[in-house]
C-alpha cells in the first residue's frame, strides 16, 4: 500500500534529497552532513512551527493525500438494462420517457424538507480563511445561481477588522458578515440557502443574535469539528497590532504576541506571523439540547450540526442527539479533509477516513430507525469532487443521506474563474484557456445560461468565478443524470444501496455492500435455472 511520505510534501514545500526514503520516518536513508535541503526536518531547523501548516498560507487550499486501505474508489456503481424507478407519477417507463436528461437531481433537507437543492451538493464551511474572504463574491454568487446552499463558516465576525462590540462584548456591527450575506441573497433563486456556522467564539460574541436580528437568517449551524482537524480554526496574522487585537477579543494567539520576547523576534524579522486559534468545544447531551432550545427561542427555523472525523462514540452521540433534538441536517465530515487552515500532519494522520465513518453512520442510523426514532437528514463530506462520488455517497447512506458537502471542489472553480477574469484584463490568458477564446462569452460554456438566469443587464455584475461554479455544478448535474439513468434511478429518492458493489472483500466487510460477485447472484441463477 502506497502511503504518504511523512517528511516531504508539496503542501509544506519540502522534498527529500535522496531517492531512497525510510518508509516509517520519511527521512532519507542517507542523511549527509552538509546536505543543503529541503526535507521537513531540514526546513524545521530554522523555520520551526511554520512547517506545521501548508503554505503559502492564505493563498492555497490543501488536501490530505494519505492512501487509506479502502476509500470510495473501492465501490462501483451498478448498471441495469431494464426498469426505471422514480419516474413522474403516471409516466410509463420506456425508451421514449426514461431519457437521462429527464432525471431529476433535486433534493431537499430539513425537518420539514423545505430547503431544496437543484443539485445534491453544497459548500463546506467558508469561514475566516483568507481564501474565503477574498473570493467570497465568486463563491456566494456561484452557489446562489447554481441553486445550492453555501455555508458561511466560523469566526467571520470575530476576525473582522471593522467589528464593533457593544458594552457586553457582543457583536453590534460586522461589515464582513453583512457583505457575505448580501452577496448570496442578491442572486438567490429559491434553491438552497445561506446558513451561518457558529463555534465557541461565535457563541460568546453573540453572532446568532446578530445575524437573525439584522438579516433574518433562518438556519444556523453548530459545529463540533471537521474532517481536517479536531481543534479550533486557525488563521495566520502578519501584523503584531492585529495579533494583539485578536488576543484581546478572547482568541488564542500563538506565539503570545504580548510576550516581549516574541515582540522582539517579530521586530527583528525572525518571527513574521502569529496564529489565531479557537478554543476547543466540549459536548454534553444536556448542553447540546440547551443550546438548541436557546437558538430556537431566538427564532431560527432550522438548526444543523457539522461534525468531523471523531471516534465512533462521537458519531453515535451526534446521531442520537440530533434525532432527539430534531436537528434539520447533520453533516458528517470524514478524514483526511482539505482546507486552507489545518495543520498538515493532522490532515494526514488524524481522524476516521470518510468511507469508514460514513459506513458507520449508515449502520448507526439504521439502528435508530429500527428503534422507531426519526433519523436526521444526513450529508456526507470528505474528499468528494465528481458526480460518481456524489452518487456513491447518496447510495451508501440511502435513504438517510440527502446531499454531499464539498470543500475544495466547489472553491476551485470560483478561483479559476476569478483568475481568468484577471488574466483577460492583463491580456495574459494561458494556452489552456485561450484555446477556447478571448472573451467570457467564448470561454465559459454556460455564460448564456447564467445570462438568461440573471438578465442581460445584470450579467456584467456577475463575477466570472461565479460562472465557473455554475459551470462546475452543471457538470456535476449532467454527469449525475447519466449515472442515475444507467442505474435506472430517475430521482434522488430512488437511489438505494443496491446500486453499489464492493470491489474487494475488505470493502464489503466495512461497508456491508456485497462483493460484486455476490451482487444479484440469486437473481442471475434463477434466470439460468428456468
Amino acid at each position: 500500500m502506497n502511503l504518504n511520505t511523512p517528511n516531504a510534501n508539496d503542501a509544506t514545500r519540502t522534498f527529500n534529497r535522496s531517492k531512497s526514503v525510510v518508509p516509517c520516518s520519511g527521512l532519507c536513508s542517507r542523511c549527509i552532513d552538509g546536505c543543503r535541503g529541503n526535507c521537513e526536518v531540514f526546513k524545521s531547523t530554522f523555520r520551526g512551527r511554520e512547517l506545521i501548516y501548508p503554505g503559502p498560507f492564505g493563498d492555497i487550499t490543501a488536501g490530505g493525500d494519505k492512501d487509506y486501505p479502502i476509500d470510495y474508489s473501492h465501490l462501483n456503481i451498478q448498471g441495469y438494462a431494464l426498469g426505471a424507478k422514480g419516474m413522474p407519477e403516471g409516466t410509463v417507463p420506456g425508451p421514449d420517457t426514461a431519457r437521462f436528461p429527464s432525471v431529476n437531481t433535486e433534493t431537499a433537507y430539513g425537518w420539514d424538507r423545505k430547503v431544496k437543492l437543484a443539485v445534491p451538493i453544497f459548500t463546506g464551511a467558508l469561514g475566516s480563511t483568507e481564501i474565503a474572504r477574498k473570493n467570497w463574491e465568486h463563491f456566494a454568487v456561484g452557489a446562489a445561481i447554481s441553486g445550492v446552499t453555501i455555508v458561511c463558516g466560523e469566526n467571520v465576525c470575530g476576525i473582522d477588522p471593522q467589528l464593533e462590540l457593544d458594552s457586553n462584548n457582543m457583536v453590534q456591527k460586522a461589515p464582513d458578515m453583512d457583505r457575505r450575506i448580501a452577496a448570496y441573497k442578491k442572486y438567490h433563486r429559491g434553491y438552497g440557502e445561506i446558513l451561518i456556522q457558529m463555534n465557541v467564539e461565535d457563541t460568546k460574541l453573540g453572532v446568532a443574535e446578530y445575524i437573525i436580528n439584522k438579516h433574518q437568517i433562518e438556519t444556523i449551524e453548530l459545529k463540533w469539528g471537521q474532517g481536517a482537524k479536531c481543534i479550533g480554526g486557525e488563521i495566520k496574522v502578519k501584523q503584531l497590532e492585529r495579533a494583539l487585537e485578536l488576543q484581546k477579543r478572547g482568541y488564542i494567539v500563538t506565539p503570545d504576541p504580548s510576550d516581549p520576547i516574541n515582540q522582539a523576534a517579530f521586530k527583528s524579522g525572525a518571527l513574521d506571523e502569529f496564529e489565531r486559534h479557537s478554543r476547543l468545544g466540549f459536548v454534553s447531551e444536556e448542553g447540546f439540547f440547551k443550546e438548541v432550545e436557546r437558538l430556537r427561542a431566538l427564532g431560527y427555523k432550522r438548526i444543523t450540526l457539522k461534525t468531523g472525523a471523531y471516534s465512533l462514540r462521537e458519531l453515535a452521540m451526534a446521531l442520537k442527539f440530533c434525532s432527539k433534538a430534531k436537528i434539520d441536517l447533520l453533516t458528517i465530515d470524514g478524514a483526511p479533509g482539505g482546507t486552507g487552515m489545518s495543520p498538515w500532519r493532522m490532515m494526514e494522520e488524524w481522524g476516521v477516513p470518510s468511507l469508514y465513518l460514513h459506513s458507520a453512520a449508515y449502520e448507526f442510523a439504521s439502528i435508530l430507525a429500527a428503534q422507531g426514532e426519526r433519523v436526521p437528514d444526513l450529508a456526507f463530506a470528505g474528499g468528494f469532487s465528481s458526480e460518481d462520488g456524489v452518487f456513491k455517497a447518496l447510495a451508501l447512506g440511502a435513504p438517510y443521506t440527502k446531499a454531499v458537502c464539498m470543500g475544495r471542489a466547489l472553491m476551485i472553480p470560483g478561483m479559476v474563474g476569478k483568475n481568468i477574469e484577471q488574466w483577460m484584463k492583463e491580456n495574459d490568458l494561458p494556452k489552456t484557456v485561450a484555446e477556447f477564446g478571448k472573451t467570457p462569452e467564448e470561454i465559459f460554456v454556460n455564460y448564456e445560461n447564467v445570462k438568461d438566469l440573471v438578465g442581460s443587464s445584470e450579467i456584467k455584475n456577475v463575477p466570472l468565478g461565479a460562472i465557473g461554479i455554475y459551470s462546475y455544478s452543471d457538470k456535476i448535474k449532467v454527469g449525475l443524470q447519466q449515472l442515475m439513468a444507467g442505474a435506472r434511478c430517475f430521482n434522488i429518492e430512488s437511489i438505494t444501496r443496491r446500486e453499489l458493489m464492493s470491489l474487494t472483500e475488505e470493502c464489503a466487510k466495512v461497508t456491508k455492500i456485497p462483493y460484486l460477485m455476490d451482487c444479484y447472484r440469486e437473481e442471475a441463477l434463477a434466470i439460468l435455472k428456468k
